[in-house]
């Protein structure tokens, strides 16, 4: 689900903030899946992001998962450093969280005390959150996902091209797309922010 140039849209936040919170920086390494977002290397290897892109899978991302309830969605973060961030998210939306482990077996094991049925699930990190997408593909249900440069992305149905292990562009990219459900749904105004600022949701040092 790339979009095309004629599709692009103003971005949701200025390009500084995308770049001062480092949405655009990925890995030295890249999968084939995410070279499609990828704009140039750096001298030290490292692959950057169009935040353009980011910007506008956000959107397409928002969209998506506001065609299901808020108790339909699940969010995960096995990664630390999106724990709070999902869970801020999960605050705002009125959506499920798990941050840290995930027990094996929630999604599609009803006999286990915490089983839960959602119908969309919300990837951090597709790699880190192995667990959880491996149970979501299992009950056949749609998955968005924070990817960065070398994600592979079979599975993924809304791919958020960003840096998914960085604690301010974490913070930035589950502000957004909270932001961006609410004011589709009329919660907030169409130039209304959120009452907590991105600095809310982004995760302590560790």
């Amino acid at each position: 689900m790339t979009p095309s140039k004629a599709e692009a849209q103003p971005l949701l936040i200025d390009e500084e903030t995308f770049l001062t919170c480092g949405v655009h920086i990925g890995t030295k390494q890249k999968s084939k899946d995410m070279q499609p977002y990828i704009t140039t290397v750096r001298d030290d290897g490292l692959r950057l992001l169009d935040v353009s892109q980011t910007s506008q899978q956000i959107r397409i991302a928002a969209e998506f998962l506001n065609s299901f309830e808020p108790v339909e969605i699940l969010v995960v973060s096995a990664r630390q450093y999106g724990w709070k961030p999902a869970r801020r998210f999960a605050v705002a939306t009125g959506v499920t969280c798990i941050p840290g482990r995930f027990t094996p077996g929630r999604l599609t094991n009803p006999e286990m005390k915490n089983f839960i049925e959602p119908r969309a699930i919300l990837l951090t990190d597709p790699a880190a959150d192995v667990q959880p997408f491996r149970e979501a593909l299992n009950i056949a249900i749609p998955v968005v996902a924070l990817c960065d440069a070398n994600n592979l992305t079979n599975g993924v149905n809304v791919v958020i091209p960003g840096n998914n292990k960085g604690r301010s562009a974490l913070a930035l990219m589950y502000w957004l797309l909270a932001r961006e459900m609410l004011r589709l749904r009329g919660d907030l105004g169409i130039d209304e922010d959120l009452v907590e600022s991105v600095d809310d949701f982004e995760a302590p040092l560790v």
